[in-house]
């Protein structure tokens, strides 16, 4: 059965370990002495898995806010180079915001 980084970390560690009996994988060798923390990652090795769970960004349009801000990054050199702070701030604080805009809404 095909199992997801997701499944995975949900189920007990006895769950865990029986999947592990039925894999013959260098990685999970000593796996019925193993805890979750070791044994997670070696049945995602094992399975070629990856290790992470991927987010996904809901609500807003990620590709137009990371040109924006680029683009913002831009101005905020030009602003550095002519030593205007009032400017160089106001970037700042515009892209400071796009990013916060952007991590909250991961789901």
């Amino acid at each position: 059965m095909a199992y997801t980084y997701e499944q995975l970390s949900e189920m007990t560690v006895a769950q865990l370990r029986d999947i592990a009996r039925g894999i013959e994988h260098e990685a999970v060798k000593g796996y019925s002495t193993m805890h979750k923390e070791k044994l997670l990652p070696a049945l995602c090795h094992a399975l070629s898995i990856e290790t992470h769970a991927h987010h996904r960004v809901m609500g807003i349009n990620k590709t137009e806010i990371k040109a924006e801000i680029r683009k913002l990054k831009a101005e905020r050199v030009a602003a550095l180079q002519g030593d205007d702070r009032k400017q160089f701030k106001a970037v700042l604080r515009k892209i400071h915001h796009l990013k916060r805009r952007l991590r909250k809404s991961i789901v």
